[in-house]
């Protein structure tokens, strides 16, 4: 019962406009390493659909124009980038022993947005449950992680904000936490960083039909379908500003809505959540992460990668 009072309240307080993603997210790991979680499933399943809402509801404040135009330039570092990270991982996973699935779900995850990516890829690898839990828990962790530490580095190292933005959106695993990370950091970071980290998530696409392909699988492929209406958002606030009184509120509740979300997903780490991942796949997570994440930042800096 006291579990159920202290998790209704602090989602309240997250949903209230008045708290940041971080602390959000600060309460939500609190909560899920000290107290049994009460609606575990809904939890969960509110989370994913209150992400992909909220992401949809941001596109109201973006230019489609710069959508494409972050697509466009990311284009050959993305595809570079991808490529990187599932084949670095896929050696770290063969190097600590990690079994084929679920080094290929931590690698795709950290290559392209996370737990969509585990999650879209997941079913065509015919995964099981507990290989899907091992890759989520291992990127769920090292989000969280990220989330808190990021902004924070970003200041140390004056990064600008287009720079921390762009840096988010390559280093940082789901779209929440880079969004959260970014909202942090500016209004520019955040702007920077939700098109280029939706930009790269468009190749969970062609990755899941390159992986139903070698595979064989008849499973069904999970369309981001959220990232259509990321564009179509972008395209009402580009092409008809007669509503941007009502799209500057949709993303003021998006915001507060993704707030929310990070609340939800640290409620989602526990302890067994950590026993259960085990130290060789997280081994293999934090590697590649630190790859990814310092690689990209020394690129970033030096001026080979930019918008």
């Amino acid at each position: 019962m006291l579990s159920r009072i202290i998790f209704i309240f602090c989602l309240l307080v997250s949903a209230s406009g008045f708290v940041s993603p971080p602390v959000a997210l600060t309460m939500g790991l609190v909560l899920g390493l000290t107290l049994s979680h009460p609606y575990p499933r809904a939890s969960k399943m509110f989370s994913k659909f209150l992400l992909q809402a909220s992401v949809v509801g941001l596109g109201f404040g973006m230019n489609l124009h710069q959508v494409l135009q972050a697509g466009r330039s990311g284009f050959l570092y993305t595809m570079l980038g991808i490529g990187f990270a599932l084949l670095a991982g896929m050696g770290l996973g063969a190097m600590l022993s990690v079994p084929r699935v679920p080094a290929f779900l931590i690698s795709t995850g950290t290559a392209i947005c996370g737990g969509s990516a585990i999650a879209a890829v997941g079913p065509i690898t015919q995964a099981s449950d507990e290989e899907m839990a091992v890759a989520l828990g291992t990127v769920f962790v090292l989000n969280s992680i990220a989330l808190l530490i990021f902004p924070a580095i970003g200041m140390a190292l004056k990064l600008t904000q287009s720079q921390f933005g762009l840096w988010a959106a390559l280093a940082i695993h789901d779209t929440s936490s880079v969004v959260g990370a970014a909202a942090k950091y500016g209004t520019i970071a955040l702007g920077v960083a939700t098109t280029v980290k939706l930009a790269r998530a468009l190749w969970i696409v062609p990755l899941s039909l390159a992986t139903a392909m070698v595979r064989g699988a008849k499973a069904k492929i999970q369309w981001p379908w959220f990232i259509g209406l990321f564009c179509l958002a972008a395209l009402c606030n580009t092409y008809l500003p007669a509503g941007d009184h009502v799209y500057s509120l949709v993303v003021k509740v998006a915001k507060i809505g993704l707030t929310a979300t990070l609340f939800l997903i640290g409620t989602g780490i526990s302890v067994a959540t950590i026993k259960t991942v085990g130290h060789r796949p997280l081994l293999q997570g934090i590697i590649l992460w630190l790859l990814v994440s310092v690689g990209s930042l020394w690129l970033i800096r030096i001026g080979w990668i930019s918008l």
